[in-house]
């Protein structure tokens, strides 16, 4: 019970640090335009999108090798944040 209660507070705090199951499986959306997802291997190695906050999305990749981090840059992506397991953050800054 305890770990439970404590996994709900930092997640509470930290929402994009504690793990969970993505919530939007991989398809197109507003979040991602063609571009984006192209420099991100295509739709194929896009398993699993999720918006974290106004400036964020996750994804998670099949194979984080294939990001090509210039095409992702001039798509808009102000940076790129790798973490384990094929997690990649993308701070896309406030959008329109």
């Amino acid at each position: 019970m305890f770990d439970q209660l404590q996994k709900a507070f930092w997640k509470a705090l930290t929402p994009d640090l504690v793990p969970d199951t993505p919530k939007a499986a991989a398809e197109p959306s507003d979040e991602l335009s063609a571009a984006i997802v192209a420099a991100l291997g295509g739709m194929d190695n896009v398993q699993s999108q999720q918006p974290l906050a106004l400036t964020r999305v996750r994804v998670v990749l099949r194979d984080v090798s294939n990001i090509d981090q210039q095409a992702l840059s001039t798509a808009g992506v102000a940076g790129v944040m790798p973490l384990d397991g094929g997690v990649v953050h993308l701070i896309t800054g406030l959008r329109p």
